[in-house]
């Protein structure tokens, strides 16, 4: 595991808001470990940590269509963030958006000429009660899990992923139009695209198995730490796809994939496999052991991403303390507040809780009321 007071600091210490969601206005400094804010349902709070997700990926965790960001009856929104960055740097990164035009992302006032450039310099995780669609959705959450954790620590990765993802969208495309009959079968184009998928699809699996061997042993001890090592957990990486035989069963699945009208072979098929004691989490765990295994997850992407980056991400927590006894709770923020972690970003729903957590503890943090007033430092 990762030394406690090793590896360089990066913090956001300031953000402002303009028109993001429910926020018509703010302007936020914040300490340097953990940043709490308390109110009720709706009012915002999690807003504040969706803004500071999006300037980590240039997107929303919530919505797919970022002009559903903008507050209502409004133009426009824009985020500013100010971060001290490793090495004593100060940067300066922001995103807006006008209704009916394209969003802008900026680094140093300096336009993106490709979002993709931005993902992984400013390491973020994030856990939110969404994230139960990890452990009890279908595969496509966690493929992206695993796609996301692995680009924000390497590039040519996420430039693989996107590559396949295009590759994979043209072929299912002509599959359909033979389907319809729009347009006569042809072998030589479909062998195109599953060359590409072939290219990439090696390159993602590969990578995907690497990471899995690097990911496994640090997700095992979290979930130990967090539950007392009260259950066995594990992870292994289902796929259709093997180095000696994927272009034999690329090949072999054509006809099966023009009736279907789709890929039905490659690493879009990718799943984790997720247990408990040896039985499949989403069936056997407790709504308790759950939100454990979550957390465990998110923890070790964490731990992975600092292994890789040198650099602590940045770490949300949105609504985390649902669902879990008071000795877990205390062994999260006994864990997250120790300079093992950097900054951390907590949402809660009681006030008086999040005092009492803090009450005993030499945990420097800020504490924010969150109404339908306004944000205010207590």
């Amino acid at each position: 595991m990762v030394n406690e007071t090793s590896g360089r600091q990066m913090h956001i210490s300031r953000l402002k808001l303009n028109n993001f969601r429910n926020i018509k206005e703010a302007d936020l400094l914040f300490c340097q470990n953990i940043n709490c804010f308390v109110g009720a349902n709706g009012v915002g709070k999690t807003n504040i940590l969706d803004a500071i997700y999006y300037l980590s990926f240039c997107k929303s965790y919530f919505n797919i269509l970022d002009a559903n960001n903008i507050s209502y009856g409004e133009s426009f929104f824009a985020i500013n963030g100010f971060y001290e960055m490793a090495l004593d740097s100060k940067e300066h990164f922001s995103a807006s958006m006008k209704k009916g035009e394209k969003k802008l992302f900026r680094f140093s006032d300096k336009e993106y000429t490709k979002l993709s450039e931005h993902i992984g310099k400013v390491p973020l995780v994030m856990i939110t009660p969404l994230d139960e669609r990890l452990i009890i959705g279908g595969s496509e959450s966690r493929r992206r899990f695993v796609d996301s954790v692995i680009s924000q620590a390497d590039s040519i990765y996420l430039h693989n992923v996107i590559a396949y993802n295009k590759a994979l969208e043209q072929k299912n495309s002509l599959l359909r139009k033979y389907s319809f009959g729009t347009m006569p079968t042809n072998c030589d184009s479909l062998d195109i695209w599953d060359e590409q998928l072939l290219r990439y699809g090696l390159l993602i699996y590969e990578k995907r198995k690497e990471f899995l061997l690097d990911f496994s042993p640090l997700f095992e001890f979290y979930y130990n730490y967090i539950s007392s090592k009260k259950e066995k957990v594990s992870l292994s990486y289902k796929t259709n796809v093997y180095q000696q035989t994927f272009a034999s069963m690329i090949l072999s699945s054509r006809q099966r994939d023009l009736i279907l009208t789709y890929s039905t072979i490659g690493v879009h098929k990718d799943d984790l496999n997720m247990s408990m004691e040896g039985y499949e989490i989403k069936k056997q765990a407790s709504q308790g052991q759950q939100k454990s295994f979550l957390l465990a997850l998110k923890l070790a992407q964490f731990e992975y991403l600092y292994k890789q980056r040198g650099i602590k991400p940045i770490l949300l927590l949105d609504d985390v303390f649902d669902k879990l006894d008071a000795q877990r709770v205390s062994q999260l923020i006994n864990l997250v507040g120790t300079e093992r972690f950097g900054q951390v970003f907590i949402t809660d729903t009681q006030q008086g809780r999040v005092e009492e957590i803090f009450e005993n503890t030499q945990i420097e943090h800020k504490l924010f009321a969150v109404s339908e007033g306004g944000i205010n430092e207590q």
